[in-house]
């Protein structure tokens, strides 16, 4: 098995690279390296394109995980007499949609500052291009106008967004920096990424974010619900102008 190296990782706003084809299969598009992300921690995989030699472009649908840190591209329906003629050792152009994985960026950002305002354990997130939406384990009430108004401020105020990583030794130690009870801190190669906002937020992420708080956007609450006695959703949009 190859693993892919994960550009994403340490740049976000990285939105394409160079690559060499490793495997081409059922199971999806394998490169060395690459700029998309998989679908993973609750947000959804990138789309975009493969640049081929000759000028021809392969269209990626979706991101995935595959086995042993691989990074599985797959490819939107039609295409397959393009998908024949790929060899391994192919060097591509990958790159993504931007303006999909923008809003993933935006909105994953975004529910970290949910969490700050809303102190209670994750039990479930989804972060899409159209909307995210995070569960509470809680069983309180929310109060929408309040959290909109400490959101607003808290894009506002233009708080620096960072990551670094620890080992997993160190998280270990420090179990209250995980907030989800759904999804495990990503490890890898025994060290975790944590996203630090400053002042604001710092728990173990593997997603995409904005490098500054104030990137984000216009963005508001547009729905809470009580799913069950132990669970409020708290669903985000973007605010439409005017």
């Amino acid at each position: 098995m190859n693993a892919t190296e994960e550009l994403f990782r340490e740049d976000a706003l990285l939105r394409e690279c160079t690559g060499i084809l490793l495997r081409a299969d059922e199971r999806g598009l394998l490169l060395d390296r690459t700029v998309f992300y998989p679908q993973g921690g609750g947000q959804a995989g990138d789309a975009g394109d493969l640049l081929l030699p000759g000028e021809r472009r392969l269209q990626i649908a979706d991101t995935r995980k595959g086995e042993a840190g691989e990074i599985l591209h797959l490819p939107a329906p039609g295409q397959e007499a393009l998908l024949d003629t790929l060899v391994p050792g192919l060097a591509v152009q990958a790159r993504i949609d931007w303006v999909r994985r923008h809003a993933h960026m935006r909105f994953h950002t975004a529910t970290h500052l949910l969490c700050a305002l809303v102190p209670q354990p994750v039990d479930g997130c989804s972060i899409t291009a159209g909307y995210a939406r995070l569960d509470f384990h809680m069983n309180e009430p929310l109060d929408k106008e309040q959290l909109n108004a400490g959101l607003a401020r808290l894009v506002a105020e233009g708080h620096a967004v960072t990551h670094r990583w620890i080992s997993d030794a160190e998280l270990d130690a420090n179990p209250g920096l995980v907030r989800s009870m759904s999804v495990q801190p990503p490890r890898s190669s025994g060290r975790v990424r944590l996203l630090e906002i400053a002042g604001v937020d710092l728990q173990p992420c593997g997603g995409t974010h904005v490098a500054n708080t104030a990137d984000i956007g216009p963005i508001i609450i547009t729905k809470i619900e009580k799913k069950s006695a132990m669970t409020r959703r708290v669903v985000l949009g973007f605010a439409q102008p005017g």
